[in-house]
This record gives structure tokens, sequence and C-alpha cells, in this order.
């Protein structure tokens, strides 16, 4: 389980002496198992606590704990997935996805056979050879998912990683990601501009506050498992998705 209480985060100094407050007073856990989706304004925090999450920025106040122990760095049972995908650009799809298992000291056969099992699920069989320079975004995209779930992290943490795709990629991807969480039932927390993302995919939605981000409401997504695309038009689909558009909305031109 991730615990988050009373977590505030504030960054640096400016000219005139005031830091910037991005985080404040945040509280929720997320379940062992569970998908939950983090949508919110612009610059409303929620990369921040995405990474703070994942231990790779500090925080000022208040507790972030998996499992009952604190996070104060990175941990093998996380692992992140970036927008920018953040390949090797040297190293072929092969050696991207193999090359956290390498670094844990994992037997080569072990790397290859894991790479090659997940090279089938993603969809990239024939690409094992290429450079990230000559793949598309989504097939990148799909690499670094596959990088990370190679790690076999209890935890995925998904900083906005279909945000720089087009449409029909992006919606590709998304069933592709649904498919593997059926299969390996990770704890996954999500971050997402897209509302229709945050509820095609979550168990839950975390909707957050303008800066200073903070919890404004956790909200049920009651949409039976496994999702097909055919759930968007189910009337439940369409009633959470209007109440996020509602109050994001409401935040946005300044309306109580």
């Amino acid at each position: 389980m991730i615990r988050v209480r009373a977590l505030s985060k504030e960054f640096g100094m400016r000219d005139n002496g005031a830091g910037v407050l991005a985080l404040s007073d945040i509280d929720f856990e997320v379940n062992d198992n569970e998908f939950v989706t983090i949508i919110g304004p612009s610059g409303c925090g929620k990369t921040t606590l995405l990474r703070i999450i994942a231990g790779l920025i500090p925080y000022d106040q208040g507790e972030v704990a998996i499992d009952g122990r604190a996070v104060t760095g990175p941990g093998p049972e996380r692992a992140v997935v970036f927008q920018n995908f953040a390949l090797l650009p040297w190293a072929d799809v092969l050696a991207n996805i193999t090359f956290g298992l390498e670094v844990r000291g994992t037997p080569l056969d072990e790397c290859q056979n894991t790479a090659r099992h997940l090279i089938k699920l993603v969809g990239l069989e024939g690409f094992e050879k290429r450079l990230p320079k000559e793949l598309s975004g989504g097939m990148q995209q799909r690499v670094g998912l596959a990088r990370a779930l190679a790690v076999n992290p209890r935890i995925l943490l998904m900083d906005e990683p279909f945000g720089a795709l087009d449409e029909q990629t992006r919606r590709l991807l998304q069933e592709q990601l649904l498919l593997l969480w059926e299969e390996q039932r990770k704890t996954v927390v999500f971050v997402t501009h897209s509302m229709d993302e945050a509820v095609m995919l979550g168990d839950r939605v975390m909707l957050m506050t303008p800066r200073p981000g903070r919890v404004k409401e956790m909200i049920d997504v009651p949409l039976q498992r496994p999702r097909s695309p055919q759930v968007e038009k189910s009337g439940a689909f369409v009633e959470i998705k209007e109440y996020l558009w509602e109050n994001l909305r409401a935040m946005q031109v300044g309306e109580s």
C-alpha cells in the first residue's frame, strides 16, 4: 500500500525571497493492485507528487510510505515510465529492456528471456535490434513500458506516458496497458491531463486542486473490468467524465 499523509512540497526561493508551494497537505492511499489515475489543472503538482512517491525528489513535510516504510529514495519495488521515453539512444530495443535487469546482476539468459517475453507482450516482435531513433513515438513508449515491467516492480508510476502521442496511438496503448494490467495486476499511479484516459484506466480518479495542489476528491470508477473501448459509450463513463470537466472548468475560471 502507498500511503501519503499531510504531504507538502515547496520549491526554491524566488528573487523576492518567496518560495513556490507546489503541494500542500496531501492525503491519500493507494491499495495493492489498484489503478489510480491523477488529474488536475496544469501546474497543480501532479508530476511533483509522482516523483516524490518514486523517491526522485525530497519533500518538506508529511509522510510518504510504502507498506509502512518511509520513502527516502528510489526502490526496487517501484518503476517509473516517463512521457519523454528516456531510452538509451545508443542501445537497441532488446538492450534497453534488459538494462535494469543487468544493473541488478540478473544472469544474461534470464535478462534475454524476460525481454523477449515482454517484447511479444507489447507488440514489438521483429524490432529487437532497432535503435530508438528508428522507432515511432508509440513504439518507443512500448519499449519504455517493457523496460519498466522487466524488473517486475510491484508499483508502476506513470507520468503522462501517452501525452506526446497522436490520438490513435494513444488509444491503442491505453488498450494494451489495460491488457497488461489485467495480466500482471501491478499497483499503478498514472498522471494524465486527459479526462477520458483518467476514467478509462482508473479504479479511482484523484482530482487535484490548482497550485498549491491538494486532493479535492477521490472518485470511484464503477466500470466493470476487463474494459473495452465500448465502455466509453456507457452512461457511467460519460457521467464521471462530465463531473471531472465541471470541476476542472470551475477551478480554472475561478468558480467556487
